[in-house]
């Protein structure tokens, strides 16, 4: 069945990758159907780590993710009237040429540099959790070693998209946001199935279950609504209007009426998506219990490691056809998130780092493939390391990580475009070296200082701090110089 799927995913590139160009590679020729890039986009933005950690979460976190899903909304809504404009104006191919237009040489590297690096590690992320579910459903049983594992997963994603690039991640993302949607609706059939429940019967055991509670009693607690929804908001700019990896599928749509109504059908879309995951996490829960499962939990604390309940159900207390829809749906909605990030890593790296339009096409095809090779290596290795060092929740991780590595993003764009100062610009890389440094020294002590715990919101106050930080460094500007402010 993966054999297969693979095959399928292959096929695909092979008839979507023919007279490939750079173009075609980087932004689809900016002639994609809005509808497609909207679906595509769902896959992309959820990866594993919703797959899994979602669902698990919901034991000891409620619904409170919820809030940060509601707070998407106001994110994409920002994106879709603020952002895309800018880019459509400016008809960009890397977004992060917009900071070299707006401050100068090296306020754009720094830019880059941290998607980079963020992207890098947040796809790393990514296919390390869907990597260690196949292992254990999988490989182990075949005396596979892990690293034999990743390497083949990030070499058949390489193989799938280095000619064809954007082109072909919209023909196959979609095949997989597909695959993906028909195997959350399956688990959630064959569960209510299980526990004698029709769809009233489904939905008033997720309603009334002491795990849909969404938090908004203590404004102190991580969990709390207020904090958790403006999270989501900024995570969504960030992680989505601020990251090459999602704004160039927009970016690829044939006008900027199509990008927002891309935009518009997307957010409704991903809303939904994550109620069905949320849901699906409460009748993990109701079946383990009405089974008598016993739960996997950390021996340290006793809590129930919720990244590793859908996998253990789906892999040894499910039917044989809904564990093999479980595993085929984890590698869809992985592969399609790490396929676009891989994509987005070489489309930044070539025209923000190596310049490649200066060069003819042949060279252009021979520096990217190279580039494409390059950073699945990286991937490999990233992968591994963290392997070796991870012990918390994958997606608390893939959150902490971007809270620290997106803020510099956060505060550059939000000082180029609610502000008309200039910036000197050789300070900006020192600057937003500093941000992220201070910010987890915050953090690191804020509980003792003031009773306070951060959560995801640790990204508001990196963007602050880096924001504040470019203010000290700015000087005033004649607008006139420079027209895209």
């Amino acid at each position: 069945m993966i054999a297969g799927y693979f095959v399928v995913l292959m096929i695909i590139a092979y008839f979507t990758s023919r007279k490939a160009t750079s173009e075609s590679f980087f932004i689809a020729n900016r002639n994609a159907p809005w509808y497609m890039v909207a679906f595509a986009m769902i896959g992309t933005s959820l990866s594993g780590v919703t797959f899994i950690s979602i669902p698990g979460m919901v034991s000891g976190q409620g619904w409170s993710y919820m809030a940060v899903v509601l707070g998407y909304t106001v994110g994409y809504l920002v994106i879709g009237t603020v952002l895309m404009p800018l880019y459509y104006r400016l008809r960009l191919v890397s977004i992060y040429t917009y900071l070299e237009q707006r401050f100068g040489f090296w306020s754009y590297k720094t830019g880059a540099f941290f998607f980079l690096i963020s992207r890098a590690v947040g796809a790393a992320f990514r296919v390390f959790l869907v990597a260690g579910v196949l292992q254990f459903a999988v490989f182990d049983q075949l005396g596979v070693p892990f690293a034999v594992t990743v390497t083949v997963s990030i070499f058949l994603i390489y193989l799938y998209t280095f000619r064809g690039g954007l082109k072909t991640i919209l023909w196959t993302d979609t095949f997989q946001t597909m695959a993906m949607l028909i195997c959350v609706a399956v688990s959630i059939y064959l569960m209510a199935q299980e526990l004698n429940l029709g769809f009233a019967g489904l939905v008033k055991t997720v309603k009334e279950s002491s795990m849909s509670q969404i938090y908004f009693s203590d404004p102190k607690d991580d969990k709390f609504f207020w904090k958790q929804f403006a999270s989501g908001a900024f995570i969504t700019i960030v992680m989505t209007g601020l990251d090459q990896d999602l704004m160039q599928k927009n970016l690829s749509c044939r006008n900027l009426q199509d990008a927002q109504k891309n935009m518009f059908w997307f957010t409704i879309a991903i809303v939904l998506v994550n109620v069905f995951f949320l849901s699906l996490g409460v009748l993990l829960y109701q079946f383990a219990a009405a089974k008598g499962i016993a739960l996997p939990t950390n021996p340290a604390t006793g809590a129930v490691i919720g990244d590793n309940v859908f996998p253990l159900l789906a892999t040894n207390h499910f039917s044989l056809f809904a564990g093999v829809i479980f595993i085929l749906g984890i590698i869809a909605v992985t592969y399609a998130s790490a396929d676009s990030a891989l994509t987005a890593l070489t489309t930044s790296f070539c025209v923000d780092m190596l310049n490649i339009g200066q060069y003819k096409e042949k060279k252009q095809k021979n520096l990217r493939q190279l580039t494409h090779l390059g950073f699945s290596v990286v991937l490999i290795v990233i992968i591994l390391i963290f392997r070796a060092i991870n012990d918390q929740s994958v997606i608390t991780a893939v959150f902490k990580a971007a809270g620290y590595t997106y803020g510099p993003l956060l505060g550059l764009y939000s000082f180029g475009i609610f502000t008309s100062r200039g910036l000197h610009d050789k300070l900006v890389l020192p600057l937003c070296l500093l941000a992220p440094l201070l910010t987890w020294f915050i953090n690191a002590n804020s509980e003792a200082w003031w009773d306070y715990k951060f959560g995801f919101e640790i990204l508001i106050l990196n963007g602050l701090i880096t924001f504040l930080g470019l203010w000290a460094i700015s000087r005033p500007r004649n607008l006139e110089l420079n027209p895209v402010a």
